[in-house]
């Protein structure tokens, strides 16, 4: 059970780092001309969809031309989109790892449960058995009972004849 600490503790740990990974991921984003062009064009996507969507929402017209954002601030909308996408992506993760953790921790459980109740019926059954074996045993002695009576049953008869015949030999 040591586990779960550590799990929670490094899940936590994770989630912390991840803020300063993400705004590294920020700043070196715009540096690499290949990259560069590359969040520059996700970020001008997703002004004209964000533009779009807020237009439609605020009932004004969707067809006219949407100015699309200078350099720098395509850079900037770019790079905090990636950290934001960073963060949520390891926190996703985190939560996925925990439901699944959960999960297989909660199946153990069951199937503990399961073969405890399967235990249980068995050793049911096997005490019905006896009591069935007890019952025949008991009813069989009572039938001696009724056939000898209860001497009989207790053996009296035979050790007094045992006896008798002891007193009359001698």
């Amino acid at each position: 059970m040591a586990v779960l600490p550590l799990v929670k503790l490094g899940t936590l740990a994770l989630k912390t780092a991840c803020k300063p990974i993400a705004n590294r991921l920020k700043k070196e984003a715009g540096y690499h001309p290949k990259f560069r062009n590359f969040i520059i064009s996700i970020a001008q996507t997703n002004h004209r969809f964000t533009t779009r969507i807020q237009r439609r929402i605020y009932g004004q017209a969707t067809d006219v031309a949407i100015r699309p954002l200078n350099e720098e601030k395509a850079v900037q909308a770019a790079a905090d989109l990636l950290g934001e996408f960073f963060v949520f992506t390891v926190a996703g993760a985190a939560v996925i790892f925990e439901v699944q953790r959960s999960s297989r921790s909660e199946a153990r459980k069951e199937e503990l449960r399961r073969r405890e109740i399967q235990a249980i019926k068995t050793r049911s059954e096997e005490l019905g058995m006896e009591i069935e074996v007890l019952a025949q045993k008991l009813e069989e002695l009572e039938q001696l009972a009724r056939g000898r009576g209860l001497a009989g049953v207790l053996n009296f008869r035979h050790a007094n004849a045992g006896e008798d015949k002891k007193s009359k030999s001698t």
